[in-house]
């Protein structure tokens, strides 16, 4: 929490010395009846004492004059609000390592039945694209609002050798550029989530995708899919297939995006249901003086009911 005007913390100090002092009072009236007053008379002349009641009063009192003094110093906390729009760039690798099985029922089915649930659960004023990638990349969707429609185009897709991460970057950033140049004097923030599951191999590399995507300001997102011991088998041969961790996690990191892994279809879920919340939030300071106020009017308002409801006086 930060504030904007601390000085006025320093009324702070008055309270907590009226507070000592009510405290002491307390004390000594304790002390002084326990001396002058005989405990039986006492016990027979007033049976029922007030108890916690004699300070609920004076406590509210304190605590309304406390969020008065803090709201005068106009402190700011972070709240997280849900972006109106927002253009998302969903890049999978259709390269035939992502027909291995060890995740079931193969990683290509496991991480289309996780997009596609991941697409259809997007703020609906958010434009989603599809951008597949092998040796080549291919947009298999435009950036839209019909999020069923990308979701659909996730049935089908066709496998190809090779892997171009850097690519998918790139042809991904384009299709953002191209929403970008669709949206006027708005600013749209966007962001890319790129799964794969093996190593670059062809095209450009990923750290010049990273250069081109930090000076868009657009965060890549990574998902390393898969386990270490996959296998898939290319013309009789078995071919070991693992996933490339680090390299995928350089990517997000130096684009200012997250970097996750899955080994399972049901981790896949969660990273992904975890990109969700991330990227249809975000973080803006926001004053919190009014509520202050009247957390003060109101507390001072029941110290004032207590006191004639208990004591038929005000504090």
């Amino acid at each position: 929490m930060d504030l904007l005007a601390p000085l006025w913390l320093l009324l702070l100090l008055p309270l907590l010395a009226l507070a000592v002092t009510y405290v002491v009072l307390q004390r000594r009236r304790r002390r002084y009846a326990v001396r002058f007053a005989s405990l039986p008379l006492l016990e027979k002349v007033a049976p029922e004492q007030p108890g916690w009641r004699r300070h609920a009063p004076a406590a509210a009192f304190v605590l309304a004059l406390a969020a008065l003094a803090l709201a005068a110093a106009r402190p700011v906390i972070d709240v997280r609000v849900p972006h109106e729009r927002a253009t998302l760039i969903v890049a999978i690798d259709v390269s035939r390592s992502m027909e291995a099985t060890d995740v079931e029922p193969s990683r290509m089915e496991a991480a289309r039945q996780a997009a596609a649930a991941f697409i259809e659960s997007l703020p609906e004023t958010f434009n989603v694209g599809l951008v597949t990638f092998s040796g080549a990349t291919s947009v298999v969707a435009t950036p839209t609002t019909d999020h069923e429609a990308v979701a659909a185009a996730l049935e089908g897709l066709p496998m190809a050798n090779s892997t171009a991460i850097g690519e998918a970057v790139f042809t991904s950033l384009d299709q953002v550029a191209a929403m970008a140049r669709g949206e006027e004097d708005v600013d749209v923030p966007a962001r890319i989530v790129l799964l794969s599951d093996g190593t670059n191999t062809t095209g450009r590399s990923p750290d010049e995708a990273a250069v081109a995507a930090t000076e868009a300001a657009v965060p890549v997102s990574t998902i390393a899919y898969g386990t270490q011991d996959g296998t898939v088998e290319i013309q009789g041969n078995i071919v070991p297939v693992p996933v490339d961790v680090a390299a995928l996690a350089a990517l997000a990191e130096d684009t200012g995006g997250q970097a996750y892994t899955a080994e399972s279809g049901d981790e896949l879920a969660e990273v992904y249901d975890d990109i969700g919340s991330s990227i249809g939030w975000r973080t803006e300071p926001r004053e919190i003086t009014p509520y202050l106020s009247a957390a003060g009017f109101l507390l001072g308002l029941a110290a004032g009911a207590m006191s004639l409801r208990w004591f038929a006086r005000l504090p």
